[in-house]
């Protein structure tokens, strides 16, 4: 398949494009940094440098990849997980703005299937919790699937040392169930351990 993938630079998106790769799909990866392209080229993907948040180059870029599946991993969290507070807004933003986006991007291009990240755990009343029920409600609405992951926890992630409070998943297997996903029907799906 043909597999756009938003949040490609990420540290689930990197373990990602590796494992669709070599499954053997051309994966288009999304990044609004120049700076993370050649990584993902070296990961075997086509660099796709476009900002989530311009709808109109994002639309273009969606439609040039032609996709057969549209998978949104994106966050926008600090590397620092003590400044995590910070990014509240920022990480709802992406869940919906940029969500919203994608949907209507995969809309103008032939309405691809959707595969949307989300959160395993309860959030607290707020900018994330509020954006999680929009970005979930909106990729039903489309027949897509919700992929609902646990904590990560493994190299590159904020519980490197530690096993995070459950719900939580290894990061190496949350990638593993998420290419095992690609086929499910409209839905939610749990990816924990």
């Amino acid at each position: 398949m043909r597999i756009f993938l938003a949040g490609a630079s990420g540290v689930l998106g990197q373990r990602l494009t590796t494992r669709l790769v070599r499954a053997g799909h051309i994966v288009g990866g999304l990044t609004r940094s120049a700076g993370k392209t050649e990584l993902l080229a070296e990961l075997g993907a086509e660099p796709i440098l476009c900002d989530v948040f311009d709808r109109e180059a994002l639309v273009g870029a969606v439609r040039a990849f032609t996709p057969d599946l549209l998978l949104n991993e994106l966050t926008d969290l600090p590397d620092d997980v003590a400044r995590i507070g910070e990014f509240t807004e920022l990480n709802a933003r992406i869940r919906t703005e940029g969500s919203r986006n994608l949907i209507e991007a995969a809309r103008q291009s032939g309405a691809p299937k959707v595969l949307a990240q989300s959160v395993a755990w309860q959030l607290p009343d707020g900018p994330d919790a509020r954006a999680v029920a929009e970005l979930e409600s909106s990729v039903l609405a489309e027949g897509g699937v919700v992929l609902r992951y646990g904590q990560f926890y493994g190299a590159g992630t904020y519980n490197e040392q530690q096993l995070p409070e459950g719900p939580r998943v290894h990061i190496d297997t949350a990638a593993q169930r998420t290419v095992a996903a690609l086929g499910e029907p409209s839905g939610v799906v749990l990816i924990t351990d």
